[in-house]
């Protein structure tokens, strides 16, 4: 039996994130995230402008005048929300957790997959894979996926992003759309990354928090590494502050400059902003690049 506390929370994501996905970018989903084929159709008699590489040159030969195939898109989709719940998540110092924030975006994207009429399937992972929940269809499903995020307890507290992808690899033979919600904390997971990329349409979803973008001065201050368990106290007045600062200035650009090399889409999503905001204007600079 589900905490009422849950239920409600479970609730209130719905609501928000079903008005956002019908009035914002339902459209935008539909138009850059089409079938990943095309299935015949028909033939029927060849009209002027028609492209003479569909030309059926068997029932040509037998009716004795050009007939040319006809191709339907497939719309049917399959979308995999690849989601990272290590301990690192826990972390927010705003009102939600980076999970939290994780679980809004996975729903908002389901939400718009099924409002589509695509299938949904969604990976847990930390440093092992924790769930697997198939692809399917309908609210109901959606709605198991957002609780799956927000009750689940998970085994490991690590992150292991390369064995996510190994396992996503194995599991969807399908070519997809896959979300990789994560704060990235991992690492070595550049080649599983670049391999399922290029059997699938993968974007990379960042979290973050403030405080993990720029640093603060509040003097002494004790810190915890969630997934090592590792404390150590820092002057953060000193020296420690351009330190961080710098190191991420550097991994963010280091990821920007491998995720740009293999051609894959990153959108960040924050404890201190609005989730749909990136989000709106992501789908929609590319869809703008689709129409290119």
């Amino acid at each position: 039996m589900l905490p009422k506390e849950l239920i409600a929370q479970i609730r209130r994501i719905e609501i928000r994130t079903s008005r956002l996905v019908n009035h914002l970018f339902g459209g935008e989903y539909h138009s850059i995230f089409k079938g990943q084929g095309i299935e015949f159709e028909e033939v029927r008699e060849y009209q002027p402008g028609d492209d003479v590489r569909l030309i059926d040159w068997n029932v040509t030969a037998r009716a004795g005048t050009p007939f040319v195939k006809k191709f339907r898109e497939e719309r049917e989709m399959l979308v995999m929300l690849l989601v990272d719940l290590s301990a690192s998540g826990r972390f927010g110092t705003r009102s939600k957790s980076k999970n939290q924030v994780a679980a809004e975006t996975a729903a908002i994207l389901a939400f718009a997959a099924i409002k589509n009429n695509d299938k949904v399937g969604m990976i847990v992972f930390t440093d092992q894979i924790e769930l697997y929940v198939p692809p399917r269809k309908g609210r109901s499903h959606v709605l198991r996926l957002i609780r799956e995020i927000l009750y689940f307890s998970p085994r490991g507290r690590g992150t292991d992003i390369s064995g996510a992808l190994q396992f996503f690899n194995r599991v969807t033979r399908r070519r997809s759309v896959a979300f990789l919600i994560s704060d990235f904390f991992g690492a070595g997971y550049e080649h599983a990354l670049s391999i399922a990329h290029q059997r699938h349409d993968v974007i990379a979803v960042k979290v973050e928090d403030a405080r993990e973008r720029k640093w603060v001065d509040v003097g002494l201050i004790e810190f915890e590494d969630l997934e090592t368990g590792r404390r150590v106290v820092v002057d953060s007045t000193g020296i420690a502050g351009i330190q961080f600062d710098r190191a991420v200035a550097l991994a963010n650009l280091r990821r920007k400059r491998f995720f740009d090399s293999i051609g894959l889409d990153q959108v960040n999503v924050a404890t201190d902003a609005p989730i749909a905001d990136n989000l709106v204007k992501f789908f929609r600079n590319r869809e703008r690049r689709a129409r290119r």
